[in-house]
């Protein structure tokens, strides 16, 4: 059964209605509802189609953690061809909120990684919720070397709420792992595509984000800190989310704006949970593009755009 959001409420009436006619066509009554249902659904699609156009950021945020949109293994799934998993930093422990391994796409060999927040209650507490511990960073950083050492494209998918916030987690050195990620990802000379398919939240996110080229899709939300966790902080009440949620420019919209990613990849109407084979079909046409024109320049290359492109979102215009 389809989940949805409590912004959708027309929309289910709607499908709901659709679906009663539907059964009552199916039970073999003669009665001539045809017309009535393509009424209705013209009428659905209208109505998706203005309340997705003008969704606001703390909606969109909803919208990026949807529990049917497609998560990292759904994309690897899809995808990636003969997908070997990797598992293990070498040094503590494996690390489940955070997949990896060797697969093929669209005929190159490539490294591929993402944070995985699971499906049902079991794979949810197995991956964590996808908020990695000091480990899943450190297992990035190894398989980052390896595509570097063998010259594989890396392609990261990034759906967290942020990096785990426990004790034990501090006590393995969080913020060092974290901080050890980024400068991976910056050093790497291979082509590198971050693409966020949720929520891309705080460090967590970023840890595997600093990518050569970085999309974002079209309802996903990429930010340092979560809606709720900047309303706590600075209005001490979850009543000012929304607020939170439209000053903190989250959207991918508002990123592509301000040049902290490099484009939007569309989702099919209603979001990406509506039609996952559809947003599949633009992943796979976006991430294909990105692999072909790195693969064009060197090594060194790649690390000296890369290194150029985040400074220089740290520069204060002149103006």
């Amino acid at each position: 059964m389809h989940t949805y959001l409590d912004f959708e409420k027309p929309i289910a009436e709607l499908e709901g209605k659709i679906k009663e006619l539907r059964h009552v066509s199916a039970s073999g009554e003669e009665i001539n509802i045809a017309d009535e249902i393509g009424r209705l659904q013209n009428k659905v699609e209208r109505l998706l189609q203005n309340t997705y156009s003008k969704l606001t950021p703390w909606q969109k945020t909803l919208v990026a953690r949807h529990p049917e949109r497609p998560h990292t293994v759904n994309y690897i799934e899809n995808l990636i061809e003969d997908f070997t998993p990797l598992a293990g930093d070498r040094l503590y422990g494996e690390d489940c909120a955070i997949i990896g391994g060797l697969g093929r796409f669209e005929g190159h060999s490539v490294v591929v990684m993402g944070h995985e927040k699971g499906h049902t209650t079991e794979t949810r507490v197995k991956h964590n919720f996808g908020m990695a511990r000091p480990e899943g960073y450190r297992k990035a950083q190894r398989l980052m070397d390896m595509a570097e050492r063998f010259n594989l494209p890396i392609v990261t998918f990034v759906d967290t709420a942020g990096a785990f916030p426990g004790a034990d987690a501090e006590e393995r050195g969080q913020s060092e792992a974290i901080a050890r990620s980024i400068e991976k990802c910056l050093q790497v000379k291979v082509p590198f595509t971050s693409i966020i398919i949720g929520e891309g939240g705080s460090g967590g996110a970023i840890a595997i984000a600093c990518g050569n080229d970085v999309f974002m899709l079209e309802h996903s939300v990429y930010s340092v800190i979560s809606p709720e966790g900047c309303a706590s902080i600075l209005w001490r009440s979850n009543d000012y989310t929304e607020s939170a949620a439209d000053a903190l420019n989250i959207t991918a919209q508002d990123l592509h704006r301000l040049g902290v990613i490099d484009d939007v990849i569309a989702e099919p109407l209603g979001g990406a949970h509506r039609s996952h084979e559809t947003t599949f079909a633009s992943v796979r046409s976006v991430l294909e593009k990105s692999i072909r024109e790195q693969l064009q320049h060197d090594g060194g290359v790649l690390k000296a755009k890369r290194r150029e492109k985040f400074l220089a979102m740290g520069r204060l215009s002149a103006a």
